[in-house]
C-alpha cells in the first residue's frame, strides 16, 4: 500500500498545480477589457485542460491501483 501512495504523490502535485495555474489563468482573462463573449471563449481553454488533467490524474491513479504500470516494465 505505501509504495502505491509514493507513486501517486508526483502525479497529485503535478495536476494541483496544474489546475491552480489554469483556474488563475481563466481568472486573469476574466479581467482583460474585451467583450464577454471573447472572455469566456479565452477563458474556456484554460477550464477544459484543467478538467483534462484531472481526468488524466484519475486514470494514472487508477492504473497506480491495478498494478497496469508493473506490466510495462517488462518490455
Amino acid at each position: 500500500m505505501g509504495n502505491h501512495v509514493k507513486k501517486m504523490a508526483a502525479p497529485i502535485v503535478i495536476a494541483v498545480l496544474l489546475v491552480l495555474y489554469y483556474v488563475g489563468f481563466f481568472v486573469v482573462c476574466m479581467w482583460i477589457p474585451v467583450p464577454v463573449v471573447l472572455k469566456f471563449l479565452l477563458g474556456l481553454v484554460p477550464l477544459l485542460l484543467a478538467g483534462v488533467s484531472i481526468y488524466v490524474l484519475v486514470e494514472r491513479i487508477l492504473e497506480i491501483r491495478s498494478g497496469e504500470e508493473d506490466d510495462l516494465s517488462q518490455y
